[in-house]
């Protein structure tokens, strides 16, 4: 495949979810907040903003178990815009008024009913809109979430059978008798894009990309299993027969089981892959570049027998590798893709990384074992790579260096000294403030193309702020900022990184 360089300048990113603006209503969305962000970004020189997966959430609140891969989070979406467009009154927002963190049972009961209340008064007959339902995109999805809310909200394998196995004729009658419920649910994909096309042509416009993100497992009660279910590793009764996860790792000692169905390969391999290339399409018309999840899954995937109650007796499978991004760079050309190489990396990983020329992520909380030959090393990280402090799935680099015992505190300062000296960078102070900053510094400073570091990093907050835990179902994806950040943070940032050349105009 063609080396050419996903990343093509020397720049910097900050990693914040939309969800974790701040605002009036409950979440973040593609608001003024939106767009006030972009701003802070692009006076302060970032040009690139990684927002992770804005997918619509399932059971568990996780963008990583969405109900449809290709969907758009509803809860994004921004009530100020359809108040000005008339769909819904200044006091029907109320509702949402006031609300710290995010807090997912009251949206739930809260946003979608005031979504379906903009619904009555839109126009079903909006030109556009019925051009979007024609095309028919998010046909599978609208049914199945139209199926879903008739049957209470339970999972596809506990519908009636007609329902769970498609059968055409009871699929069509039921379309008949809940024509609303499914064009509202094509409603809520309508507007979200609407919205996310003009969020997105703002913060281009600033000169900035959008990385997004690609889970590479798709949630069981979702759409994309239901309407593909051969495509999958499912008993006869559509349930799942495997399920994904990772073995025993840094952040569980029995492992992380996901829970996800597993793909059948062999089943993609002989369409040529139809289903992924069309999945890695709607990717890249929505973000600028890609990070796909768990790229070390399309090597070798670890898949435990459904029903087991942890991930300790999973077994390793060959993946598609490079005969699945031959087959989609034949279809869609260049592939702007950074590959999650996180976790247990072999020889095969190491190998189809390089083939792919995909830059990988290094990710420097892990950089401070006391391995000189540790990969995430400033030292060790190559020009074609994504360093990062940390990733949505660690700790903040304060609640991190805070749990640690003094012993490895002083031990990781060690290294994070012998570092600045190594690459010739003044001290930043001691404390966990200062060996904090120490590293970002050092981010900035690697010879990675790209470096990101997620905004509670910049603002060095602890561990209150951590936006996910593996392993962990309960309490996550709930981070918020109070307040936009602030005009001295811009400066201090503009000014880091201009002095690492990584500052856009």
């Amino acid at each position: 495949m063609e080396k050419k360089l996903v990343i093509p300048e020397r720049a910097a990113g900050v990693l914040l979810h939309i969800s974790s603006l701040p605002g009036k209503y409950g979440i973040g969305t593609m608001g003024k907040e939106a767009r006030a962000f972009a701003d802070f970004l692009h006076a302060a020189g970032v040009r690139y903003w990684q927002v992770l997966p804005l997918v619509q959430t399932g059971y568990g609140d996780s963008p990583y178990q969405s109900v449809f891969g290709a969907s758009g989070n509803p809860y994004l979406i921004d009530i100020e815009e359809l108040f000005r467009l008339g769909l819904i009154h200044r006091a029907e927002m109320k509702a949402l008024a006031g609300k710290k963190g995010v807090d997912y049972g009251m949206l739930y009961r809260k946003k979608y009913a005031l979504l379906r209340t903009a619904f009555s008064r839109f126009d079903r007959n909006d030109p556009a809109f019925c051009a979007f339902v024609e095309e028919g995109s998010f046909h599978e999805y609208a049914l199945f979430m139209a199926l879903k809310t008739a049957h209470g909200g339970a999972s596809f394998d506990r519908w009636k059978r007609s329902y769970r196995f498609r059968e055409g004729g009871a699929l069509d009658s039921f379309l008949l008798r809940e024509r609303d419920e499914y064009l509202f649910w094509q409603f809520v994909q309508f507007e979200f894009f609407r919205q996310w096309k003009a969020l997105k042509a703002y913060i281009n416009g600033l000169g900035i990309r959008v990385i997004g993100d690609l889970p590479l497992y798709v949630a069981y009660d979702s759409a994309d299993v239901w309407a593909q279910p051969q495509l999958f590793k499912l008993t006869g009764s559509r349930k799942p027969r495997k399920v994904a996860g990772v073995p025993p790792d840094y952040f569980s000692a029995t492992g992380q089981l996901w829970g996800n169905p597993v793909y059948d390969w062999a089943q993609h391999k002989e369409t040529g892959y139809e289903w992924w290339i069309e999945r890695m399409h709607r990717a890249f018309q929505m973000y600028d570049v890609v990070r796909i999840d768990h790229f070390r899954g399309l090597d070798r995937y670890y898949e435990i027998d459904a029903g087991e109650e942890t991930a300790v007796n999973g077994k390793w499978h060959r993946g598609p590798g490079m005969a699945l991004f031959r087959a989609a760079k034949e279809k869609l050309g260049s592939l702007p893709l950074i590959a999650e190489d996180l976790g247990a990396m072999d020889a095969g990983v190491e190998k189809l990384l390089r083939a792919s020329g995909f830059p990988g992520m290094k990710v420097l909380q892990f950089a401070f074992d006391g391995d000189p030959n540790n990969a995430y090393l400033p030292q060790n990280i190559c020009k074609n790579s994504v360093a990062y402090t940390g990733t949505h799935d660690n700790d903040t680099m304060v609640g991190y260096l805070r749990s640690l015992s003094r012993e490895e505190l002083e031990r990781v300062s060690g290294i994070v000294r012998e570092q600045l000296r190594r690459r010739q960078l003044a001290g930043c102070g001691g404390g966990v403030y200062g060996v904090a900053r120490a590293i970002r510094l050092l981010c900035w400073q690697s010879d990675a193309q790209l470096a990101v570091v997620p905004m509670q990093d910049l603002l060095q907050l602890g561990s209150e702020a951590r936006m996910n835990t593996p392993a962990v179902s309960e309490g996550n994806w709930r981070f918020r900022l109070e307040a936009l950040p602030s005009a001295r943070l811009q400066e201090v940032l503009r000014e880091e990184l201009m002095a690492f050349g990584r500052a856009g105009k």
